[in-house]
This record gives C-alpha cells, sequence and structure tokens, in this order.
C-alpha cells in the first residue's frame, strides 16, 4: 500500500511539472506571430463568405436609415431665345417691318406694350437710329424732349422731316439697356437688317451703345466709324454721342463740326 502511495504521488508532480512546461512563456505568441509573418501570412482567414457589400443589418428594435443618394447636378439653364427669332422669318419689305416691329413677342422678351414704330420713308436722305424711344412716346418716336432738340438740329441743317428716316434700337423705352448682352442675342443683326430694308443714302447714329450693335468698339470715339458694311450696301456713317446729351453747349458745338466735317459743308 505504501509503495503504491508513492508511485501514485511521483505521477501526479510529474503531470504538474508538464503542465508548468506548456504554458506560454512571455514572448512566445509574438514569436509565433513574427513567424508567420515571416512566411507571407499576415491575415486571418476563413472559409465562410462575407458579404462585404451588404447593408448591414439592424439591431433588433433598430432601423438602418439607408444613406441619401447623391444629389444630381442642376440642368444647365437653356440659352436666352434669340431677339427677332429665326432671320430667315425677317420681313423682307419695310412695310412688313413696321408690322412685325410692333407685335414680334421676340423682339423683347414676349412684351408688346410701349412699343414705338420708325417714321419716315425708305431711300431717305438720312437714316437716324437712336438707343430707344423716349420714356414719355406714344405712338411717334422722339415726341418729347429728345424730339424737339432733334427737330432744331435738323432745322440747323436744313433737313426737312419728309428727307429723314427716324428709328431706335429698341422698341420701347428701355431703362439702362444692357447694350452688350443684346448684341450677344442678336439686336445687332435686326438693326442691320432695317438698315439694309431702309436704304438710306446715310445712316446717323446716336450712342456709343448703338454702335456697338453696329461693330463699332464702345471704347474708342463714337466719331472714328466712317461707314456702314452690311451685305451689299456701303454707307457713310457719323457716329454721336446720345442725343440727349448734345443738349449741352460743348457737345452740340462739337457734333457741329462733326456734322460739317462728314458732309463736307453740304447739309446732306
Amino acid at each position: 500500500m505504501i509503495a503504491l502511495g508513492a508511485e501514485v504521488k511521483a505521477e501526479a508532480m510529474e503531470g504538474l511539472r508538464q503542465r508548468e512546461n506548456d504554458r506560454l512563456r512571455p514572448g512566445d505568441l509574438a514569436g509565433a506571430m513574427a513567424w508567420w509573418r515571416d512566411a507571407g501570412v499576415d491575415l486571418d482567414f476563413t472559409d465562410e463568405p462575407q458579404g462585404w457589400l451588404a447593408a448591414p443589418e439592424a439591431p433588433p428594435g433598430h432601423e438602418i436609415k439607408s444613406a441619401a443618394a447623391p444629389a444630381r447636378p442642376a440642368p444647365e439653364p437653356a440659352p436666352p431665345a434669340r431677339i427677332g427669332g429665326d432671320p430667315q422669318a425677317w420681313p423682307a419689305d419695310l412695310a412688313a417691318f413696321r408690322e412685325w416691329w410692333l407685335a414680334e413677342p421676340l423682339l423683347d422678351g414676349g412684351s408688346l406694350r410701349g412699343r414705338v414704330p420708325p417714321r419716315g420713308s425708305a431711300e431717305a436722305q438720312v437714316m437716324i437710329v437712336v438707343g430707344q424711344p423716349e420714356a414719355e412716346d406714344e405712338g411717334e418716336l422722339l415726341s418729347a424732349s429728345q424730339g424737339r432738340l432733334l427737330s432744331a438740329m435738323l432745322a440747323a441743317m436744313s433737313l426737312p422731316p419728309e428727307a429723314v428716316y427716324l428709328a431706335s434700337a429698341l422698341p420701347r423705352h428701355t431703362p439702362v439697356p444692357d447694350w452688350a448682352d443684346l448684341a450677344a442675342r442678336g439686336l445687332g443683326a435686326v438693326l442691320r437688317h432695317h438698315i439694309a430694308l431702309a436704304r438710306p443714302r446715310r445712316l446717323l447714329v446716336f450712342g456709343e451703345g448703338v454702335l456697338s450693335l453696329l461693330g463699332n468698339d464702345p471704347a474708342q470715339s463714337a466719331q472714328n466709324s466712317s461707314h456702314f458694311y452690311h451685305e451689299d450696301q456701303t454707307l457713310p456713317l457719323l457716329g454721336a454721342r446720345e442725343l440727349a446729351s448734345l443738349a449741352r453747349p460743348a457737345w452740340k458745338a462739337r457734333f457741329w463740326r462733326d456734322w460739317l466735317d462728314w458732309t463736307g459743308t453740304e447739309t446732306a
């Protein structure tokens, strides 16, 4: 019995020593990981497929809101309609142009109210073009203060009313027009077509904005323009400041000198 007990005790002590040897010592785990990394294995792999792109499952009693779809870019605005519409549909004679000038919606953003027609006859000695009707005009172009100034000027030039064709670049009074934008949208083409139908002998244009519609550089002096070219037409052209500015004596005197030089001391 004593011998058997001693043998059992020895076996127990041997098992305890073996279990102590099986315990990991400090550095054993790090050494094992380093060994696997040197072998090229640095990730944990599993044979179970994973839904990496699948939406996460919500915990019980909770709802996962999906991310909002990215906003679509706003569509680019449509370019503004060309002033006057299709040039192929423009009137082919001056009488029809006068009616079209009062009734064509695309000439002025659809507005027909306040439009003023040109006045005079084709093949006039001088065609005078101003930027727009006066605010007081009702049915007759330049019927207020600018019209009275122009009438006095024409009398000094010995030009009777029937020798003049009077037109405006815009169909109605428009405070502070954006001439660059109007030119980009085709107003210059409408004005050139109007001049071609009127067929004047000379062309007198008041206002740098109007001159820019005809291709004159607004940065240059208005008096630098000397001719108007359009298709088969070549007309003597005199550019001047806004008609209203000629109420000042200094500008009136400057214009008068330019007029005499342009006409060669003749009235027209």
